[in-house]
């Protein structure tokens, strides 16, 4: 059985132990950028070199998959992802399974990105 819990009616799929997974109310909402050199704040990312380039394709996932799997703000998502590449880099994510399911419960689309 998976590590959820219930609150109202969505059920709370976990990033962590102890920690839900954040999911943004829509894809929309996320307007973060899409080209440039990103730095994630030490929240996000613990080690020395936080700086992404998201021209390179590896560097791209790997912010994805940080803030993903790291955030505990909504702000962090709509300001550090961006929904149309979310949907176009979806299944390439290595992210946790808590994670994965959240945003596929809410955004059933990206079942079938």
């Amino acid at each position: 059985m998976p590590a959820t819990a219930t609150t109202t009616s969505r059920a709370v799929h976990l990033a962590r132990p102890g920690r839900p997974a954040v999911v943004a109310r829509t894809l929309a909402e996320l307007t973060g950028p899409t080209r440039g050199v990103v730095e994630l704040p030490v929240r996000l990312m613990w080690c020395p070199d936080r700086r992404f380039d998201l021209g390179d394709p590896d560097q791209l996932l790997w912010m994805y998959e940080n803030v993903l799997r790291e955030t505990t703000r909504t702000e962090d998502l709509r300001r550090l992802i961006n929904g149309r590449t979310l949907r176009r880099v979806w299944r390439l994510l290595n992210l946790p399974r808590g994670v994965r399911a959240a945003w596929e419960d809410r955004h059933r689309g990206l079942r079938a990105a």
